[in-house]
């Protein structure tokens, strides 16, 4: 939750919970039967509202200990408010550094290395998956979902750019490790089989293709969508504009 390293994030599971929670709301007022609803999934116990007020009354006094860039826990009719410092959320910081994504134009290299600079530092603020210990909570793991897709389309955006810079070498390394890790996210194919034919490794890059194609089929019964087929084909045929253009990559960009 915090920037930094701070302590500020509590250890027992309920109060992390209810803290995530909170922030999730954004200094907007969450009320009992909200919390009492997400914390507990739909089937709270008879004694949820009074464990709540236990919560509630360890979470505020953890703030207070830690300090916590000035966070404070309020009652608020229905329910509670947490206030934070301007600069206490690293989701924050996050999205003021990609507010600009996408926005550069492929041939405008000073732009480009601008967003570069600001992806990379939003990037940095990662630590590991969003919420990753709290997904049992129903709301707490669609909230992860959506945050692990902001993560995914940052570093998407930034592997692009090292393409559109021409560092195609320095990105391979990345590329290949996401490629493992995400075998059917289709832009993440396609910027590595582009990297690779970059780099003089044609034959890589075609089994890049053939071993993504598998798994769409394998997995979810559908063939790779047009751009990675388009991308495929140009490959084939050692099309000019794969190592020439810079309006994008994939003729149309994936």
């Amino acid at each position: 939750m915090a920037r930094g390293d701070t302590g500020c994030t509590p250890r027992p599971l309920k109060q992390r919970a209810l803290l995530a929670l909170l922030v999730s709301k954004n200094g907007q007022c969450l009320s009992v039967n909200e919390l009492v609803h997400c914390l507990w999934d739909g089937a709270p116990p008879p004694t949820a509202r009074a464990a709540l007020q236990v919560y509630v009354s360890k979470l505020r006094k953890h703030l207070g200990e830690t300090g916590c860039d000035g966070g404070s826990l309020s009652t608020s009719l229905p329910g509670y408010v947490l206030h934070l410092g301007e600069n206490a959320l690293d989701l924050r910081a996050f999205r003021q550094l990609t507010r600009g994504q996408g926005i550069a134009h492929p041939e405008d290299r000073t732009g480009l290395e601008r967003e570069s600079g600001d992806l990379q530092q939003a990037l940095a603020l990662w630590r590991g998956p969003a919420l990753a210990d709290l997904r049992d909570v129903t709301a707490l793991r669609e909230l992860g979902v959506v945050l692990d897709e902001a993560w995914m389309a940052a570093t998407e955006r930034k592997l692009e750019i090292d393409l559109l810079l021409g560092r195609e070498l320095v990105a391979l390394s990345e590329l290949r490790r996401l490629a493992l890790q995400f075998p059917e996210r289709e832009k993440i194919q396609g910027l590595l089989m582009t990297a690779l034919y970059r780099n003089g490794r044609a034959a890589e890059a075609l089994a890049a293709y053939s071993g993504l194609r598998r798994t769409l089929v394998d997995r979810l019964g559908m063939d790779p969508g047009h751009r990675l087929n388009r991308l495929h084909h140009a490959i084939l045929n050692r099309e000019r504009w794969l190592e020439e253009s810079k309006d994008g990559l994939f003729a149309p960009a994936l």
